[in-house]
């Protein structure tokens, strides 16, 4: 670690990779200003002011450490990561997942941030690239000022697509009778709703939403929907059966009274540690809102469900990292004031997780470079390497967003053929790689 050392960085962008870049770079010394455009200038998506606050669902995925979703919290937790400490210290019961407050979430961000002697945040839209070392992480909404800015130096067309938001809400008006409490399909503790349906009731619903009118998208934009983030009605259109094997799967979900298994089961996960809002989980949307009224109270336990937010859909952006970005996140194109770094999802990475993750290697590549220390690299064995040399590695053809998943990470030297074991073998040595790589970053 480096104390006393006055040397500034720009960050562009309080999500949760310029909010988590912000602190790393902080942690080694270097003074850092951090400029936010909310709420002077709001997006479309977000509601408040605050720093690090989330737009679609408040998961943060697995907990189980076996899991590429696990394995990737206990590197960021291994680096101190302030995403890292802002969940566990608002999480609310989510059974196999880390769930959390949204609202105290962000608010433990922005005082984190705020209190921070080294760190100056300031609110206002930046237009073009700063002239000396910045790291861009200004996420899925860019503005278009900005956005134009990095198509000139790209010199190519932006890259996007669509991420929808799922609706909430307000649990008192569930009825309670027709649904009950159990795991996410029987794994974890019973913290979801569950909505069933019988087969006619189901159709019902289908057809509902097959019908209803969608929100019309702009002349110029081009649809191109990241899979995990596919809206309902779009995942229907693809056959009838689809949202039964997909996010409507009654799986591990029998009734607890009857033991009968429902033809379709709708989940909802609570938003709050009090429960007093639920969102429908895998219930991303472009409906209108009427529609999205008229179709959702189709769900039994939903007939007067009151709509704390409604479903939506917005644009993200990301460039194509592997032709602009070194492998140390810095814009290929040569600045003679510093380098330009790229962070979160507008690099290519899909989810909370994974845009911290670049956000954490950001922060504390922009600090060493700002500081003149040798560089180092995390190794590929590990989930944040892997995320990295996948965005990163010029061998990557027709380049999309991606989350993390085993198979970004390399294969063990010798086969495991039990896949338990396999797993914990891979986990044990992306730990070990990544501890490898934070003794040195912090030397």
């Amino acid at each position: 670690m480096i104390d006393n050392v006055m040397s500034e960085l720009i960050i562009i962008g309080g999500g949760l990779a310029g909010a988590e870049a912000a602190y790393q770079a902080a942690r080694y010394g270097v003074d850092v200003t951090l400029y936010e455009m909310r709420p002077i200038r709001q997006t479309p998506a977000h509601k408040t002011g605050l720093l690090g606050e989330l737009v679609c669902s408040n998961s943060l995925r697995s907990v189980f450490p076996d899991t590429a979703h696990g394995l990737l919290k206990t590197e960021l937790t291994i680096a101190n990561s302030l995403i890292m400490q802002a969940a566990r210290a608002t999480s609310i019961p989510a059974g196999s997942a880390l769930a959390v407050n949204r609202d105290e979430f962000a608010s433990f961000i922005t005082q984190k941030i705020g209190d921070h002697p080294r760190i100056k945040v300031i609110r206002e839209e930046v237009t073009l690239l700063p002239d000396q070392p910045a790291i861009i992480a200004t996420g899925p909404l860019t503005s278009d000022a900005l956005t134009a800015a990095i198509i000139e130096v790209t010199a190519e067309g932006s890259l996007y697509f669509y991420d929808a938001i799922a609706p909430i809400v307000d649990a008192d008006t569930i009825d309670h009778n027709l649904v009950y409490y159990a795991s996410r399909y029987g794994k974890g503790t019973d913290d979801y709703l569950n909505c069933p349906m019988d087969e006619e009731t189901y159709n019902r619903f289908y057809d509902a939403l097959i019908e209803a009118d969608r929100v019309v998208k702009r002349d110029f934009e081009d649809e191109k929907f990241f899979e995990s983030c596919m809206p309902i009605e779009v995942m229907a259109h693809r056959g009838k059966e689809t949202l039964r094997f997909g996010p409507l799967r009654p799986v591990g979900l029998p009734h607890p009274k009857t033991g009968e298994v429902a033809n379709a089961v709708v989940q909802l996960r609570a938003e709050n540690a009090q429960r007093s809002a639920f969102n429908l989980v895998g219930f991303q949307t472009r409906l209108k809102q009427p529609q999205q009224q008229k179709v959702f109270r189709l769900i039994p336990g939903l007939q007067e469900a009151e709509f704390l937010r409604y479903g939506s859909i917005h644009r993200n952006t990301f460039i194509n990292s592997p032709q602009h970005l070194d492998r140390f996140l810095r814009l290929k194109l040569s600045r003679p004031n510093g380098y330009i770094y790229f962070a979160g999802q507008l690099t290519g990475v899909e989810g909370y997780l994974e845009s911290t993750a670049m956000g954490l290697l950001a922060g504390i590549f922009a600090a060493r470079d700002v500081l003149a220390l040798p560089q180092f690299r995390p190794s590929n064995e590990s989930a944040c390497g892997a995320l990295l040399d996948y965005i990163t590695s010029p061998k990557v053809d027709k380049f999309q967003p991606s989350n993390i998943n085993f198979g970004l990470l390399p294969p063990l030297e010798k086969n495991i053929r039990d896949k338990k074991l396999k797993k914990q073998a891979i986990v044990q040595r992306a730990i070990e790689a990544w501890q490898v790589f934070i003794a040195q970053a912090h030397r």
